[in-house]
């Protein structure tokens, strides 16, 4: 299996005709526990491990990548939807979903810290999921229950809607040196646009899930589906200029990547994971 996929990963990289911004090394595919559906909810700053979460976003795994050693955090509901990791990778926030005795849903949020396997509740029964950030991160963004983005700078916090407030946002990171916001607007595409929630750039409209690789270059996904379930989905790399870079084809079924130091983590549909190097 892992041969077929570097040569088809291969083939997709000798037919490419735009930019090819990033140069694949290798490609593995990662050990996981047999018969369950996995997928990465996050990377770490320094590339030592992934964390891992189901097809519904229930419960959250560390992934050692040195070892393979599976190390499970919670079996909470919705803890693999936006996870939060601290710059130096020790602390992670998460959110634990449950209804409420008013039959709404609300969240704790959680914040694990790895050393010392501690869990602490930091906000509960909380319905605005802005709060899912890490205390340890200067500048932070996330997405409100009104599908609006959310800067939290220090103790200031700023509701932006760099394209209309009637557009729906999902999937906002700060650029690596925090001077930019990468976001998608439901139906229009990916996009970046300043700290003042000013100047949206469209990057592409076939780049969901976006994900910083470094401060000039994002990877997504390019899925497609026929109107209930998935039927192709490609990794793919754009620059800010909008040059695109296919890196693992359609037919592979690739969903959500993470990158972090030189590595890009992908998902495949049927559940499978794989570590990519590039320079």
């Amino acid at each position: 299996m892992r041969k077929t996929f570097l040569l088809c990963v291969a083939c997709a990289m000798s037919m490419l005709t735009c930019a090819q911004l990033l140069e694949i090394v290798s490609t593995q595919q990662l050990s996981t526990p047999i018969n369950e559906q996995l997928k990465v909810a996050g990377f770490s700053p320094k590339g030592d491990y992934l964390l891992l979460t189901n097809d519904v976003n229930s419960g959250l795994m560390h992934y050692d990548l040195a070892t393979g050693a599976i190390t499970s955090i919670t079996d909470s509901d919705g803890a693999g939807w936006a996870v939060q990791i601290s710059p130096d990778g020790q602390e992670i926030v998460y959110r634990e979903r449950y209804m409420n005795v008013d039959y709404t849903l609300r969240n704790n949020i959680v914040k694990y810290t790895i050393n010392a396997k501690k869990r602490a509740v930091i906000a509960k029964a909380q319905r605005d999921l802005s709060k899912l950030v890490s205390a340890k991160q200067a500048n932070t963004v996330a997405i409100n229950g009104d599908l609006h983005m959310v800067l939290t700078q220090g103790s200031k916090t700023t509701i932006l809607t760099p394209n209309g407030a009637d557009q729906a946002y999902n999937w906002a990171s700060l650029s690596p040196d925090g001077t930019k916001i990468l976001y998608y607007v439901s139906g229009k595409g990916c996009y970046t646009c300043n700290l003042s929630g000013n100047n949206p750039h469209f990057i592409a409209l076939d780049c969901r899930a976006p994900q910083w690789y470094d401060n000039q270059t994002i990877i997504g996904m390019h899925d497609e589906d026929d109107g209930k379930f998935l039927t192709a989905s490609a990794i793919v790399a754009y620059n800010l200029q909008g040059q695109k870079q296919i890196l693992v084809n359609k037919e592979h079924m690739a969903i959500y990547p993470y990158a972090a130091n030189g590595k890009i983590a992908f998902s495949t549909a049927n559940g499978e994971i794989s570590l990519m190097h590039v320079k």
